[in-house]
């Protein structure tokens, strides 16, 4: 039962990153110019997709730890 959960939760775990919005290139993970390289607050659907992001990676943890457990 916790492997078919470990499977969904994946699924949807994955599905939340490829929605997430990615910036162009290495510049933007080492915080380089261009013109997305300023603070910007996340609202609406991109506010909803982020937490749920956050909240299904802590899920699918609990899961692992829980399958390693028992």
């Amino acid at each position: 039962m916790l492997a078919i959960a470990q499977i969904v939760v994946s699924i949807i775990l994955i599905a939340l990153i490829l929605l997430q919005e990615r910036t162009s290139g290495l510049s933007g993970i080492l915080g380089g110019g261009g013109e997305g390289s300023f603070y910007q607050t996340r609202r609406g659907l991109e506010k909803f997709v982020f937490w749920a992001t956050i909240a299904s990676a802590v899920v699918f943890a609990l899961l692992a730890l829980a399958d390693l457990l028992l």
